[in-house]
């Protein structure tokens, strides 16, 4: 037996506008919002649902409302890869075009990632490109 990721949930002061956001930063669906939560998948991931095997369904983001700003450093962040083929600097500017910033976590100089925050504040990277 093993658990199946099932979502990232994330706080947020405006969870509709934040799932908004990542979805269109990450080219996914919001899959649904009510009062309470709202969710993100891949835009292929409805695809599949029915014909995977329930533990290999990919992960989904949940956001979910709180009455309080994010106030500290994230002590879980997502990691974003791009692909070689695709343009990291430009993505990047992408990301910060959609409301994201460049955020200062203490990452050596020669880093090869660039840390970001959402709109809310949520640390992510953008790592250097991979094939894989």
């Amino acid at each position: 037996m093993s658990l199946r990721w099932y979502s990232t949930v994330v706080e947020a002061r405006d969870h509709r506008a934040l799932a908004r956001w990542w979805a269109e930063a990450l080219g996914w669906d919001v899959a649904f919002e009510t009062e309470k939560e709202a969710a993100v998948l891949p835009p292929w991931a409805k695809d599949f649902v029915e014909i995977l095997d329930f533990h290999r369904v990919p992960p989904g983001m949940l956001f979910v409302p709180v009455g309080h700003e994010k106030n500290t450093k994230n002590r879980l962040h997502w990691d974003f890869a791009p692909h070689i083929s695709d343009d990291r600097d430009a993505e990047i500017e992408r990301l910060l075009d959609l409301g994201a910033r460049i955020v200062d976590v203490g990452a050596p100089d020669d880093a090869t990632w660039t840390v970001l925050a959402d709109p809310e504040g949520n640390e992510f990277c953008v790592l250097s490109s991979r094939k894989q």
